[in-house]
């Protein structure tokens, strides 16, 4: 049976006095204001006394530092993506076919889930999976290994992810088979059973892990006028990204880390642009869509993954903002 979890209680109960941690997941209380949502990896404002411990550089020093001379925090940091991280390989067999029945499930069940108590449909990595942020008292719907997970407050359920119509059931929300909207995957069969293994979920949720830690540190680059979002896992897509650019300058984009979609059986990086773009321009190599694209080929064959993927993404902020 999944523990109640708590993120951000296991990393102060890790570390100990003398310390102000930042995740990459969610943890409680809900947050009422207009995102609905925490934002983890933000510093913020930091606790009188402390050195803030951060998966990015924006912090007093970072999860990898602690974990080099400590077993127990390479530990917990490597299995959470907020440092001593591990690599990404190739995705085992079945994947595309279990990435698109988790893009599924995310969307039709546990996105309404969400969205019927503050409108939003956000998801977010978290260990071992992905799930909703917290919301209404204290609630969180997750994927953890192939169970499908309800908390609220120290309460916890759960149920094997069988069938979108059993999951629905257990969260008692109703699978509306057309939704409306732009880029919905269709639901097809709601009753049939779900091609999800845990080696699927298990390296979806490092691909989450890694993207989420990437997408972090290149929020860091944004600047006050870039109206800058959040990184978000959008269950329609069923990929973390992260906006960056003004609207108004024609400069925004999407920067992203899919796992896999009907036109790519594996996982890739994307800059998706707003607006125009020059096609003369190199960098701009995506096909069937506005912007460019980093094979995951590209990331296998890298000595350090993160810097290769942050290299990319900074190469279209530069293209794009001219920095």
């Amino acid at each position: 049976m999944p523990a109640a979890r708590h993120p951000r209680r296991e990393a102060e109960a890790l570390l100990g006095d003398g310390y102000d941690v930042r995740l990459l997941e969610p943890s409680p209380p809900a947050v009422v204001d207009e995102w609905f949502a925490d934002d983890p990896a933000a510093v913020g404002a930091a606790v009188p006394g402390r050195r803030v411990v951060t998966p990015t550089s924006a912090g007093d020093l970072t999860w990898s530092d602690l974990a080099a001379d400590d077993d127990r925090i390479a530990g917990f940091a490597s299995r959470r993506w907020l440092g001593a991280y591990r690599r990404i390989g190739s995705p085992p067999p079945g994947f595309a076919e279990a990435r698109a029945d988790l893009n599924l499930l995310a969307f039709y069940v546990m996105r309404p889930a969400r969205e019927r108590v503050n409108g939003k449909i956000g998801l977010r990595a978290t260990a071992d999976g992905f799930g909703t942020p917290f919301f209404g008292e204290d609630e969180q719907v997750r994927v953890e290994g192939t169970e499908l997970v309800h908390q609220r407050g120290d309460t916890v359920r759960s149920a094997p992810i069988t069938t979108y119509a059993a999951a629905a059931a257990f969260l008692d929300v109703e699978v509306n088979p057309d939704p409306g909207g732009l880029d919905v995957p269709p639901l097809g069969d709601a009753g049939r059973e779900l091609r999800v293994e845990p080696e699927h979920v298990a390296y979806l949720a490092d691909w989450y892990g890694f993207a989420t830690s990437v997408l972090e540190e290149l929020r860091l680059d944004g600047a006050d006028d870039d109206e800058m979002g959040r990184v978000q896992l959008w269950p329609e897509h069923f990929d973390p990204a992260v906006e960056l650019g003004a609207v108004d300058s024609g400069r925004r984009a999407s920067y992203g880390c899919s796992p896999g979609d009907p036109g790519h059986d594996e996982p890739y990086l994307y800059v998706a642009a707003w607006g125009d773009i020059d096609r003369s321009e190199p960098f701009w190599n995506g096909e069937g869509f506005n912007g460019a694209e980093l094979p995951l080929a590209a990331l296998l064959d890298a000595d350090d993954q993160r810097a290769a993927a942050l290299a990319f993404f900074r190469r279209g902020l530069s293209v794009l903002l001219g920095r």
